[in-house]
């Protein structure tokens, strides 16, 4: 038996799933709120496991496990402050800042490496104690380079620059302030600093070969100086033998690995560490992640490398979707700073790098770390209110509850006019040297070849120049001298004063081949005759 063959089936539409996870995603403000959400998250989860790892600690020095969770707290409350500043804050300021910031974090480097201004600890001079509160300036540096660096490529960037333009003074600059923070010493926080230099180099679009020699450069620095002091090549030589000194060289990269096998999938519940008991040190600063691990398990440990996996996200979808290059820049540098401070933390804790001493973005403890960190999430989160789709919802009235009750701003179109017109002049000392020779050698020009005009060239009616001042008829005078210029044919024989056929005489000009009529004068009674009608030809 034969069958009639079936008709072909047209091809399925495959069309994307219209999940609710999708169509959040897809709305105008969802980068800003992921911003927030990853904060507050971070923020909270880092105040219950100071207090949790802290309390034994804090306890036994005096008396009161709640002394380092107050200083915490009270960091983060200046850094909520700090974050609310930061989304009201426009950007232009921001940039208008940068370059003063920079100059200020330099040079409190400088001073807080004098003696008697500068407070040291541990063997290292950081820190300006001001009593109850501390403050570390090489924080407030990460911030200051970041601003300044995507302002100085923004704008080096818009006026089409090579690549002697993108490096200095960025470059420069930025070793000078690793050089400070490294001779306080503080290798961590120089660390910090070059992975923002080489960020905003990379986002700025530095050649492949050249971004490849600065960042060999920076690796073999960072080698050498590993090497030069005492503390730093023992904590080179616990990570590359681990097992061989558990009770000194190793003890603290061993107690932290037992934490997290102590832990196990789940964790042994939140205030259990057994490890806190001064069994680990630094449990609540540089290894507070072992803490999480053997308190919240391998469960908590993903949660929280999920929610920095999720802020990476967050922050490039920024940068891809901004469209000012300093936002984008800015957004991109400031992404690859908290994400490469927090994997380099969880990397040692585990074992993958040597201890370096870098904190856990939001979650150490750290009064300055933290106040510093909510300011740059406060940034990145304006930085979301100024993505395109952003600005048209806000201004079209779906800022939400929270933006109401904050009173935010709304956030401005980004204009390339008004860019160019924000920038600093100490940015750009090159170029506005030329722009200056430039404009003298056009004066100079227009000084050499100006005329005299020429009376009788054109003729004002006695009844309007009786009527008027002398000093608007002379206003009045030059501008009809000049629509007299452009009405009539230019002659071909050159200028008094100036040789036939020198460069500085004027070029003769085509006769016209249209003939032009005057304008007629206005007769009374009769509306006077206007450009474009019938009968006048300007």
């Amino acid at each position: 038996m034969t069958t009639a063959a079936q008709p072909p089936r047209p091809p399925r539409r495959t069309s994307p799933p219209r999940t609710r996870i999708g169509l959040w995603f897809g709305r105008p403000l969802a980068s800003f709120h992921l911003i927030v959400t990853i904060a507050v998250l971070l923020t909270v989860l880092g105040l219950v496991m100071v207090l949790s790892a802290s309390s034994a600690e804090s306890f036994a020095a005096d008396e009161s496990g709640y002394a380092l969770f107050t200083q915490q707290l009270i960091g983060v409350a200046l850094g909520v402050v700090a974050f609310y500043v930061a989304l009201r804050l426009p950007v232009r300021y921001l940039r208008k800042l940068s370059f003063p910031l920079f100059l200020v974090s330099i040079t409190m480097l400088m001073l807080v490496l004098i003696p008697g201004i500068g407070a040291e600890r541990q063997g290292a001079r950081r820190w300006f104690d001001f009593g109850v509160v501390s403050f570390q300036p090489s924080e407030l540096a990460k911030v200051a380079l970041v601003l300044w660096g995507a302002h100085l490529l923004a704008s080096r960037r818009s006026e089409h620059g090579n690549i002697k333009s993108l490096l200095v003074p960025l470059l420069p600059a930025g070793l000078l302030m690793c050089l400070l923070v490294v001779l306080q010493p503080n290798l961590s926080t120089a660390i910090a600093l070059g992975i923002i230099l080489v960020a905003l180099l990379w986002f700025a679009g530095l050649n492949a070969r050249l971004f490849g020699a600065v960042l060999m450069t920076g690796l073999a620095l960072a080698t050498v100086l590993a090497f030069t002091a005492g503390y730093r090549s023992n904590r080179v030589k616990a990570w590359l033998n681990p097992g061989e000194d558990t009770s000194g060289l190793s003890y603290q990269s061993t107690q932290a690995k037992y934490s997290l096998a102590d832990g196990g999938l789940f964790g042994r519940g939140l205030g259990q560490s057994r490890a806190k008991w001064s069994y680990l040190p630094n449990a609540h600063n540089d290894f507070i992640f072992a803490i999480i691990g053997e308190e919240l398990g391998t469960i908590g440990c993903l949660a929280v490398i999920g929610l920095f996996g999720l802020f990476v996200y967050t922050g490039l979808r920024i940068a891809m979707r901004s469209v000012d290059p300093f936002l984008r820049l800015l957004t991109a540098g400031a992404t690859c700073w908290v994400f490469g401070q927090a994997m380099i933390n969880i990397s040692y804790v585990v074992g993958l790098l040597p201890v370096t001493g870098l904190q856990l973005p939001l979650v150490s403890y750290g009064g300055t770390s933290t106040a510093i960190t909510l300011l740059m999430f406060g940034i990145i989160a304006s930085a979301a209110r100024h993505e395109p789709e952003a600005i048209a919802a806000l201004h079209a009235g779906q800022e939400g509850r929270i933006a109401r009750a904050l009173k935010l701003p709304l956030p401005a179109v980004f204009s390339p006019q008004r860019a160019a017109m924000a920038r600093s002049k100490s940015t750009r000392p090159t170029l506005a040297a030329q722009d200056r020779k430039r404009l003298e050698a056009r004066r100079g020009k227009d000084g050499r070849g100006a005329r005299a005009p020429e009376p009788g060239r054109t003729r004002v009616s006695s009844s309007r120049a009786d009527t008027m001042s002398p000093a608007s008829t002379d206003r009045r005078g030059d501008s009809l001298r000049g629509r007299a210029r452009r009405s009539e044919p230019q002659r071909s024989e050159p200028s008094a004063g100036y040789p036939a056929g020198s460069r500085t005489s004027p070029r003769p000009r085509p006769e016209p081949q249209t003939s032009y009529r005057p304008r007629p004068e206005p007769q009374p009674g009769r509306p006077p005759v206007r450009s474009g009608e019938r009968g006048y030809q300007r």
